[in-house]
């Protein structure tokens, strides 16, 4: 498994995808600062609403994700190599897990490091706020990288379905209709945010930590297996 893990971590490490990554990430923090330094500096609400739904959360976050999570298996299957790893002895699980987990070091430590300079900037050096900001990300990257893991192997035109997930599904319909928002990875990061620092955002409904947890948990699981189960139904070239 390991060998798997670093194999595709040097897959996701092309120099143009990490100049994007970088790039993306640097956004969030680029508007905090500049927030912070004018004289009309935003509310905790139109910050939270802004920075943290609309650009981390609501599209850098899974944009990110999807550059890297897509490839883990879509280079593979493009160049027709990944027959060699279904042939070796390994089962199913330890080549799906081990690509998730790259998938998952490689797009969360541009996303991580991000959330926490720009909540830490964005809130007055507010630990607490940081840490709630910081973790609600890293939940957000575990559950897109088992979707967007999972689609990179069931469709050939996974690149185009990412997208239109993360602008039609998660950017409109989760945005303005309040019964689809249970449907949406971006609320569930949200709410994790908002579950462990309540004092500063609690300000709009959101679903309790258990819920939130649960559903989680459900989801990163729930892909996985399905990837697993792809991988072995899969025909391969």
């Amino acid at each position: 498994m390991g060998s798997v893990f670093l194999l595709t971590l040097r897959q996701t490490g092309g120099r143009l995808r990490l100049v994007i990554m970088g790039v993306l990430a640097s956004l969030p923090v680029f508007f905090a600062i500049m927030a912070v330094r004018s004289a009309q500096a935003p509310s905790v609400e139109e910050f939270e609403g802004v920075a943290l739904g609309g650009m981390l959360a609501g599209s850098i976050l899974p944009l990110v994700v999807l550059a890297v999570a897509i490839v883990v298996f879509g280079n593979e299957l493009e160049d027709r190599t990944l027959a060699n790893l279904t042939l070796s002895p390994l089962p199913r699980w330890k080549i799906v897990l081990p690509k998730w987990f790259a998938a998952v070091v490689a797009s969360g430590s541009f996303m991580v490091l991000s959330a926490g300079i720009t909540s830490h900037v964005g809130f007055n050096s507010d630990w607490r706020a940081t840490l709630a900001v910081t973790a609600s990300t890293a939940a957000g990257v575990l559950l897109y990288a088992s979707l967007f893991v999972w689609l990179g192997l069931r469709s050939s035109k996974a690149i185009g379905l990412g997208l239109a997930y993360i602008v039609v599904w998660e950017g409109f319909f989760a945005g303005f209709v309040s019964s689809v928002r249970f449907l949406s990875i971006r609320h569930y990061a949200i709410a994790l945010m908002h579950g462990l620092d309540a004092r500063r955002f609690a300000t709009e409904p959101h679903v309790g930590m258990g819920a939130t947890l649960a559903v989680s948990a459900v989801v990163v699981v729930g892909f996985l297996i399905l990837s697993i189960r792809q991988l072995r139904r899969m025909d391969i070239p």
